[in-house]
């Protein structure tokens, strides 16, 4: 095989997948037109339409499907054998992918990074923040950070942060004018500032406990954000009860912008973990970052 078969192959690979070519010349760093030349180059030397093109999309064959599937895991063998030999460096570099959500990064992420990253200055980390439960594998991601309970049980889990705790609160003005309530139950006559679940495209239970007793509870109300820190900013404003995390309250709490009811109600549960995939071989950078977030629970 020549460099250019393997060039042009990878080239269709990231088309296939894609199903763009301003995308996969993206992805790629080359121009659409050399995209399109290398594509048209490789079904010439092969004598078959890879890839069927319209105005709109692009998708592959059934002879490029073929060809994918069997394409795809020699691909990633080679990725993986670059990624070992780059480990015999003795500067750890490369680039670190991971999603996480908003909270998981400001509270676990972020702390640890601003510390441990300028030791490593041909360490690149990339955060991207999202709310919903991304497929690392098919975004092509090192990791991902969620709590505990979300993460798939093919994953590899590690836990990288304390204990988390969700609580109700509400502003001092509304709960003057509807009231304390005082068991779950009560609830029923309260408004509630509300969390759209952007995986399950949902509005998000209420799951208390106490004794053993759990109950779900789903307020109505007048908002719904899916934004955990614009729920938080609806309960101070005075539009309902919110169900937060209990570090995002804790300002407000103090200074008397929100209180905190059915505490009883609310125990905590394990905090966040960085998930990847058990069969992909990781960077030495990778595997440094993991060590260091694992030390951050360990104190």
């Amino acid at each position: 095989m020549q460099r250019d078969d393997l060039n042009d192959l990878h080239a269709f690979s990231v088309i296939a997948e894609e199903c763009n070519f301003t995308k996969a010349a993206a992805r790629l760093g080359m121009s659409q037109s050399a995209l399109s030349h290398a594509l048209r180059r490789l079904e010439t030397r092969l004598g078959i339409r890879l890839l069927i093109r319209t105005t709109r999309n692009v998708a592959p064959s059934e002879a490029g499907m073929r060809l994918l599937a069997r394409l795809a895991p020699a691909l990633e063998n080679i990725e993986e054998g670059l990624r070992a030999v780059g480990n015999l460096r003795e500067t750890p570099s490369g680039t670190i992918r991971i999603t996480a959500s908003e909270h998981a990064c400001d509270t676990v992420l972020w702390p640890v990074l601003k510390d441990w990253l300028p030791q490593y200055p041909e360490i690149e980390v990339e955060l991207s923040i999202d709310q919903r439960m991304t497929d690392i594998v098919d975004h092509r991601f090192d990791a991902g950070v969620r709590i505990g309970e979300a993460v798939a049980k093919d994953m590899i889990a590690v836990r990288i942060g304390p204990d988390l705790r969700l609580i109700i609160v509400g502003a001092p003005s509304y709960l003057d004018r509807h009231g304390v309530p005082k068991t779950p139950q009560d609830l029923i006559s309260h408004r509630g500032v509300n969390l759209r679940l952007l995986s399950a495209n949902t509005i998000y239970s209420w799951e208390l406990e106490k004794d053993g007793h759990e109950v779900r509870i789903k307020l109505e109300g007048s908002l719904i954000f899916d934004s955990p820190r614009m729920v938080l900013r609806g309960a101070m404003d005075g539009f309902g009860l919110a169900f937060v995390n209990e570090n995002e309250a804790v300002p407000h709490l103090a200074s008397g912008a929100l209180r905190q009811v059915l505490s009883d109600w609310t125990p905590p549960f394990a905090g966040y973990y960085l998930y990847y995939p058990s069969r992909r071989q990781q960077s030495a950078a990778f595997s440094l970052l993991v060590e260091r977030l694992r030390a951050n629970v360990r104190g």
